[in-house]
Order: C-alpha cells, then sequence, then structure tokens
C-alpha cells in the first residue's frame, strides 16, 4: 500500500481524506503551519512518502514543496481551474449562477493555485446544497488519485489569460437587502453561506440565521415569505439568535405576533 502525508482542513479535506484512507496509508495529516516540520523530517527519512492536498490553507514554502519533487504536492481544489482560484471557488461559483462544478486535481506550486493540472471533472445535476457540491468534487478528486498516484500522466500548464480569482468569505457578507436583489441571487447566498459566514435577516423583530430556502413558483404561498426585488423566497428552516434551529411553522408558532 502506498503511503501518503494529507495536508487539509475543513469540509472538502475531510471528504476526500475519507476517501483516500481507503486506498492509501496516510502517515502523517498536517492542519496547520507548525506540522511543517514534521513533514520535511518525515520526507527526508522516507522519500517515498507522496503528498496530498485539499484546502490546507497555508501557503507551503519551496523547501517543503522541493521535497516532493517530481510529481509533487497533488492539490484537489474544486473549480475548473485556471477560474476560481483562491479562498472560495465553490461559494463564488454558486453566487455567480453556476449548475455545474468543477474539480482539479494539480501539482501545487508558489503561486496560488497556478501549478500544472493533471486532471479535471465537471459534474452536473447536484443539488443545490453546499454540503453535497463539496462532497461530491472532494470524492471524485480523492479518487482520481487513488487510480493513478504511482502512474500520473503529464500535467498540462495552466492558461494564465482564462485565470480568475476568489475572495476570502468573511460575516460582512452575511446581510441581505430583498428590497435591492433579486429572489435567485438571495437564495444563492443562503446556498453558498451554509456554515460560514452565514445569511441573516430579521424576522418578526428577531435576528436570524436562514437556514434553508427556496424561491417560490406562481401561485405557490409560504408560511414565511421574504419579498425580494423580482420575486419572493420561503424561508424553510432557520435559527433565531441564540436559539435552536427550527422550521418555519415551529418559528411562527413560538415568536410571531399577533
Amino acid at each position: 500500500m502506498e503511503k501518503i502525508i494529507f495536508f487539509g482542513n475543513g469540509p472538502l479535506a475531510d471528504n476526500a481524506l475519507r476517501v483516500l484512507e481507503k486506498h492509501f496509508e496516510v502517515v502523517f495529516h498536517a492542519k496547520e503551519r507548525g506540522d511543517l516540520e514534521a513533514v520535511k523530517k518525515l520526507k527526508a527519512s522516507h522519500p517515498e512518502l507522496h503528498g496530498v492536498l485539499a484546502s490546507y490553507g497555508v501557503m507551503i514554502k519551496e523547501d517543503v514543496l522541493e521535497l516532493f519533487e517530481p510529481e509533487g504536492i497533488l492539490n484537489i481544489h474544486p473549480s475548473l481551474l485556471p477560474k476560481y482560484r483562491g479562498a472560495s471557488p465553490i461559494e463564488s461559483a454558486i453566487l455567480n449562477g453556476d449548475n455545474d462544478f468543477s474539480v482539479s486535481v494539480m501539482k501545487l506550486v508558489k503561486a496560488m493555485d497556478a501549478g500544472p493540472v493533471y486532471y479535471q471533472a465537471t459534474i452536473s445535476g447536484l443539488p443545490m446544497n453546499k454540503v453535497e457540491i463539496y462532497k461530491a468534487l472532494a470524492e471524485t478528486g480523492a479518487k482520481w488519485i487513488a487510480e493513478h498516484l504511482t502512474d500520473l500522466p503529464t500535467p498540462e500548464t495552466q492558461d494564465e489569460s482564462g485565470a480568475t480569482f476568489t475572495e476570502k468569505l468573511d460575516k460582512s457578507m452575511s446581510k441581505i437587502k430583498p428590497s435591492t436583489e433579486t429572489a435567485e441571487a438571495i437564495y444563492r447566498k443562503i446556498v453558498a453561506f451554509q456554515g460560514f459566514p452565514k445569511t441573516k435577516y430579521t424576522f418578526y423583530g428577531l435576528n436570524c440565521i436562514i437556514l434553508e430556502a427556496h424561491m417560490l413558483k406562481q401561485g405557490e404561498t409560504a408560511l414565511i415569505e421574504l419579498p425580494c426585488k423580482d420575486g419572493s423566497l420561503s424561508i424553510d428552516r432557520l435559527q433565531p439568535e441564540s436559539k435552536k434551529p427550527m422550521d418555519a411553522k415551529s418559528f411562527l408558532n413560538g415568536y410571531a405576533k399577533n
């Protein structure tokens, strides 16, 4: 069984690691910057170790990258590179109106997500659910690595002219403005911001996190309707500040004023 060092944190890493552990012996899991010293020692004493990364969040310097030459550290990046480089590729794709989602397996280099690409795939028909999108893309990338790690193809250089970059998510993105935003735009924010930074709005005087919603079709009614610039959303699950998550009916029973 081949042995790997795995670098990663968060949902992309968790889903990829579950697949990789079935095919490889993971001798070390680097989760933070301080773990890189242990990586250098391990790789120096065991040069046969491969490196696989998924959403590590730490810039890996050249002294570590050079240890894994010539195949390099394989990076599972959830976009069709060179599109959506950076910290929030899945969220940016959702916000931009994409319905198909992609994953690339690339060789990690010093420049952000700019290395040559070993493999790419695009998946259609995924539910508009960030958890499921992360899972599908991570598993697709990890399965390819499991099948090809010992016989990698020659990677292809990215076309820099097509590169786009994403921003790191932050709490300032949480607030929505239904009077100036379309129903689809707000719906996609709710999906993209699941987990963090979370989409927030005030219902019946209570600050709430919107957990689930859907766009109302013509003639459809909702227990909690959120009118937007060009239509309405049904708010299906929400969480009042400092309270437990609940469905729309439970919220109205507990907090709606007569």
